[in-house]
């Protein structure tokens, strides 16, 4: 495989308010980021109209969907949406479309009795769509009937799956122009994620990993190791496929937070950009090597600590 270097940015947690993202957009754009991941959970902020206030004060900066969930809007409305933004901003639209958390789902009176099926058929309704072509599908979940974009975007920008497990990964690699990979996703997780796609070409890979820069890595480590412990608590895919998986659920059931913290430096660095500068630029690197093609890098959900972060995302982007 061959190495290219990945688009670097931040993402902006569900969290923040709306109002922050013109200002955080702005200076993305103008410090050399890459990009801008809008995070779309039930019930916070939305992540279309984020979208559409962040392309529409920059000039470069490409804006991702992380992740719509499938349910939530009908599959023509959702294939609008993407097609007006990228309209406001050709090229700079990355979307994303997940199974979305089930309770949530439930709670809005939107649960399907098949996440997969339904995912599968959104996806490659609104793929087709955004491509300009007419319509017509009678599946399980998904019912069109002549429908077209009146204006699709000249360049279709790939629909990116948000997808954990290796059923909905081989059904991304199945019909989705690529995968968004929650936090944390390692270089083992995405080598794996890849494999259980079925290696497809053109792909689009895109990654979450929580960020923390300081100075002392052991800091950094100290900072980060509470987050890693709840983490745990629920190990996702991600979680499960590192080669010390078992080791650090052992640390963590002998010592805690304090055994994590002091767990080694190679474990850290495999997890996230997690330590110093250098640490983290390393761990860019290796996501490269996996095969990675976009890297949205988490802030910590306190406003002015993230928007300190800023620069630490600026000088990733410009390695």
């Amino acid at each position: 495989m061959t190495t290219t270097r990945a688009a670097t940015g931040m993402c902006f947690d569900r969290t923040f308010p709306a109002s922050l993202v013109t200002e955080m957009a702005r200076r993305l754009d103008e410090g050399g980021a890459d990009q801008l991941w809008l995070i779309e959970d039930c019930f916070y902020t939305a992540g279309v109209s984020l979208a559409a206030a962040a392309l529409s004060v920059t000039e470069r900066l490409q804006v991702g969907l992380g992740i719509l969930p499938a349910v939530a809007r009908n599959p023509a409305v959702t294939a609008m949406e993407i097609a007006t933004l990228c309209g406001l901003a050709p090229g700079r639209v990355l979307p994303g479309i997940g199974h979305g958390v089930q309770s949530w789902m439930e709670q809005m009176g939107a649960l399907t009795p098949s996440p997969l099926t339904t995912l599968e058929e959104v996806i490659v309704a609104v793929t087709r769509l955004l491509a300009g072509e007419s319509v017509t599908v009678d599946g399980r979940v998904v019912h069109l009937e002549d429908v077209r974009l009146d204006r699709p975007p000249a360049a279709p920008p790939p629909v990116l799956a948000g997808v954990r497990g290796p059923k909905s990964l081989a059904m991304a690699g199945r019909v989705a122009g690529g995968v968004v990979l929650a936090e944390p996703a390692s270089p083992a997780y995405v080598r794996w994620a890849l494999e259980q796609a079925g290696h497809p070409a053109p792909f689009h890979v895109a990654v979450f990993s929580p960020l923390c820069v300081t100075a002392d890595r052991a800091e950094a480590h100290r900072i980060m190791s509470p987050w890693l412990a709840g983490q745990l608590a629920e190990p996702t895919a991600g979680l499960r496929v590192l080669p010390f998986f078992d080791d650090l659920v052992a640390l963590d059931a002998s010592r805690g937070v304090e055994g994590i913290a002091g767990m080694p430096d190679d474990w850290w660095a495999e997890i996230g950009p997690i330590g110093t500068l250098d640490d983290a630029a390393a761990h860019i690197g290796a996501l490269e090597a996996a095969g990675v093609h976009s890297v949205g890098l988490f802030p910590a959900p306190d406003v002015d600590v993230a928007r300190s972060q800023v620069d630490d995302v600026l000088a990733l982007a410009r390695r």
